[in-house]
């Protein structure tokens, strides 16, 4: 074996194990700190799966953030009894980990204002991806309203938490 195929598979080695313990801290930040909103239809879940899903994306880019994201979450939704929606979870949260890595990997600019936008676009697709998962599940296009505010609270939280840490914990990556 060459040192170019040891590097090579340190590299994949070294990739599968932050890729495996970024599914972890989600699913376990999302199933252990939440709280469930009363209000009408779903209400919302605000939980704090989304500060490592946004750490993995903004530290380790665009790959990272969205398979911490889809599977991370998908798997509460499979473990938690709300296995309905784990589908929609996959694809919504996956592309939330997904933009928010490629908006930090390729907008230029001030680190602080580009991860805000990073935030900002998967705070779009939750609160649209949610809504009309929403409206699929329970057949009705207002009742899915009433997840919107905690939908916004929890990416706001979790931006809040990331954005100003990610400077310092990218160095360390």
């Amino acid at each position: 074996m060459n040192s170019t195929s040891l590097t090579t598979g340190t590299a994949k080695t070294k990739i599968l194990v932050i890729n495996a313990l970024f599914i972890a801290l989600t699913l376990v930040a999302t199933m252990f700190i939440n709280i469930k909103l009363p209000i009408m239809g779903n209400g919302g879940l605000i939980h704090l799966g989304n500060v490592p899903l946004f750490i993995a994306a903004l530290v380790y880019g665009k790959k990272t953030g969205a398979i911490a994201g889809a599977f991370g979450m998908a798997f509460f939704d499979l473990i938690s009894g709300w296995a309905l929606w784990a589908p929609f979870t996959f694809i919504i949260v996956g592309l939330m980990g997904f933009s928010a890595g490629f908006i930090s990997e390729k907008v230029p600019g001030k680190r602080v204002l580009v991860n805000s936008l990073a935030v900002a676009a998967a705070l779009v697709i939750k609160v649209v991806g949610y809504y009309f998962a929403e409206v699929i599940i329970y057949g009705n296009w207002v009742l899915p309203f009433g997840s919107i505010p905690g939908n916004i609270m929890q990416v706001l939280i979790a931006g809040i938490i990331v954005v100003p840490l990610v400077g310092r914990l990218k160095k360390f990556a």
